[in-house]
């Protein structure tokens, strides 16, 4: 008796398992969607700094309950984008003047010491990798301007990972996570590639001098690029005020 009981046990857990898991996977993908979606909203400046939002129209709108919502919510803040208030909800990040500046500079002080010690670590196969980073230019609309940041992201970080400093490389992408809003204002989607190759170029010939100045380079024009369209433009939204 106790050998059927715990033959129609498993039989039943199995069945439970074989229904649930289905579901999981669904709940997980919308996950996925409504993180991309409302990531790619915020780093396109559709949704303003400041702006609430509101766990149960975001539902409504996705079709789906609060908690994917939640959860993709969550996961924006881990990166910065989205400030999470006690009791009062969740709000696409505000950022101020000085702010802005300090995550700049320290991006330029990261990027130079990724790429001066990359020169002297960095292996054919991560040369490959950058290589293949960009999947090219495919035009100005949103969902094209998410993967040029995401491939961005994506290049820097691997240059960083080739120095052998795995804390740099860490750091460095949580530096781009929290300025992908700004970054993505410079509209570089038809030269990113080919100012990347400047890089590729000078990394593979282990010429040290030359890859940090197209580093430079590169970080300086965004850098100014940023703080003239934020300051000029979008002054207000960004609440640039220095504390």
């Amino acid at each position: 008796m106790r050998i059927i009981f715990s033959g129609f046990l498993l039989r039943f857990c199995t069945l439970i398992e074989d229904v649930l898991m289905p579901r999981s996977k669904s709940s997980g993908t919308s996950k996925k969607m409504i993180y991309q979606e409302l990531r790619r909203s915020i780093i396109v400046g559709h949704r303003k700094p400041g702006e609430r939002l509101d766990l149960d129209v975001l539902a409504k709108g996705y079709g789906t309950s609060v908690t994917p919502v939640r959860d993709a919510l969550q996961m924006i803040s881990q990166e910065g984008l989205v400030t999470i208030k006690p009791r009062s909800g969740y709000f696409v990040a505000r950022v101020t003047l000085k702010q802005l500046v300090d995550m700049l500079k320290l991006r330029e002080i990261l990027e130079l010491a990724s790429v001066e010690l990359a020169v002297e670590k960095i292996t054919e196969e991560q040369l490959e990798q950058l290589e293949h980073v960009h999947a090219g230019y495919t035009g100005e609309d949103d969902e094209s301007y998410d993967r040029y940041m995401d491939e961005n992201r994506h290049f820097h970080y691997l240059i960083a990972q080739s120095s052998g400093n795995q804390e740099l490389s860490e750091t460095l992408g949580r530096l781009h996570d929290r300025l992908v809003r700004f970054m993505v204002m410079c509209r570089v989607g038809a030269t990113l590639e080919s100012r990347h190759a400047l890089i590729i170029e000078a990394l593979r010939k282990g010429d040290a001098t030359v890859a940090r100045q197209a580093m430079l380079n590169e970080v300086d024009e965004t850098r100014e690029t940023i703080l003239e369209r934020v300051i000029q433009e979008s002054g207000s939204s960004w609440h640039l005020k220095v504390p």
